[in-house]
């Protein structure tokens, strides 16, 4: 992974963008406009980005997969129970 911090474009980037070999992940994208009418005003998007090697990335989100898996059968095993507490 490479973080490349707080990056600059004049190009709306797309959440997460796959190429050969890396996988970029950009958030908090938000729109920025400075200097407006002067001649060194800039009107475009900033951003966070982050460079993941693709077989990192793919197991960051089997990881992620398998957190979220567990966080459903708990939130079912509670269902469960709560469903039998309220069976008359």
């Amino acid at each position: 992974m490479r973080d490349y911090g707080t990056v600059r474009s004049t190009v709306r980037p797309e959440p997460v963008k796959i190429d050969e070999f890396s996988v970029w992940r950009n958030s908090n994208i938000h729109e920025v406009a400075e200097n407006v009418g002067e001649e060194n005003e800039f009107v475009g998007w900033e951003y966070d980005m982050v460079r993941y090697d693709k077989n990192e990335f793919i197991k960051l989100q089997a990881a992620e997969s398998e957190r979220l898996a567990e966080q459903i059968t708990n939130i079912q095993l509670a269902l469960c129970r709560l469903y039998e507490k309220t069976e008359v």
